[in-house]
């Protein structure tokens, strides 16, 4: 009988894909700077990974049997990819496993931040009633409001249709030159125009590296006073210097960003402590579904090894 290959899980995985995996092949798990990595790194034939671990050349050189990395998510900005190609390695990602998830998770901080609401554990006087009722009160109904999606890919194209049920005029812009049929009724401009005009302006680009701060001082102090801007995207896509001066010379204006640079935040984040800055611990994805889905990459992974 011949002996069992070995995979490298790296990050959570869900307990069915993991387990999935691990009756077939021998699975070992721990991080790269773990003692069961570097022992099993000499003979692993493929690596399974989230958002964490950089596969780089480093990590590559550690590991010299490989044959096939999977990427338990979306983007494939943690692995250099000619790095991999150069060593004929494969590499696999899950690009529609979290859509549905993030689009949720989207949706639900527009209303947060336009919808403003109070929940009662207890009696109130009359008085007091009246008186909330006065207090929480939306100034700006979303109908009336402009919603601009910077990259119109999966989620953004799923995030214009819900923002256009809603009511929401949508506009966006993209690298591609989106055909009409893919529009989804929003329509295409500069990211100029974009950040000039838009009321709400949510960040759905990738990770690629001439991403980085693509949102920059320029679009940020172009946008409205009182603009939510939201980020799920990759934090290093966005300058936050120039977000924290824009959030502190707008009161009115709100950003929530659930991805940073770096993650987990540190003390540095000029964001920190600023009242109109909502910093979420990287949430979009993390459904049950979504995750699971993710996970499922090991069936790439172990169809690019198989015997």
């Amino acid at each position: 009988m011949s002996a069992r290959m070995t995979v490298i899980q790296t990050e959570h995985l869900s307990p069915q894909a993991a387990t999935w995996l691990a009756e077939r092949a021998d699975l070992v798990v721990g991080d790269a700077e773990s003692a069961a990595f570097a022992a099993a790194a000499p003979r692993a034939v493929a690596l399974v990974v989230r958002t964490y671990t950089q596969v780089n050349d480093a990590l590559l050189a550690r590991l010299p049997a490989l044959r096939a990395v999977g990427r338990a998510g979306v983007g494939l900005d943690n692995i250099d990819e000619a790095a991999c190609a150069r060593r004929g390695v494969r590499v696999f990602n899950t690009p529609d496993a979290n859509t549905q998830a993030v689009v949720e998770y989207v949706t639900c901080l527009v209303c947060d931040a336009l919808r403003p609401r109070l929940f009662l554990d207890a009696p109130v006087s009359k008085a007091r009633w009246n008186e909330i009722r006065e207090e929480v009160v939306a100034h700006r109904q979303m109908n009336e409001l402009r919603m601009g999606i910077l990259g119109f890919g999966r989620v953004g194209r799923r995030v214009a249709d819900v923002a256009r049920a809603i009511g929401f005029d949508v506009v966006f812009h993209d690298v591609l030159n989106m055909p009409e049929s893919e529009r989804r009724g929003a329509r295409s401009v500069s990211a100029a125009e974009l950040f000039a005009t838009s009321d709400v302006v949510t960040v759905h680009i990738d990770g690629r590296a001439a991403n980085r701060e693509f949102v920059n001082a320029a679009l940020i102090n172009a946008m409205k006073p009182d603009a939510l801007f939201i980020n799920t995207s990759r934090g290093f896509v966005v300058d936050h210097v120039a977000l924290a001066g824009h959030l502190r010379e707008c009161p009115g204006a709100q950003a929530i960003l659930d991805v940073h640079e770096p993650e987990p935040i540190d003390a540095a984040n000029p964001l920190l402590g600023i009242p109109n800055a909502h910093l979420a611990p990287h949430l979009a994805s993390r459904t049950d579904a979504a995750m699971d889905a993710m996970s499922w990459v090991v069936r790439d992974v172990w169809d690019a090894i198989a015997p």
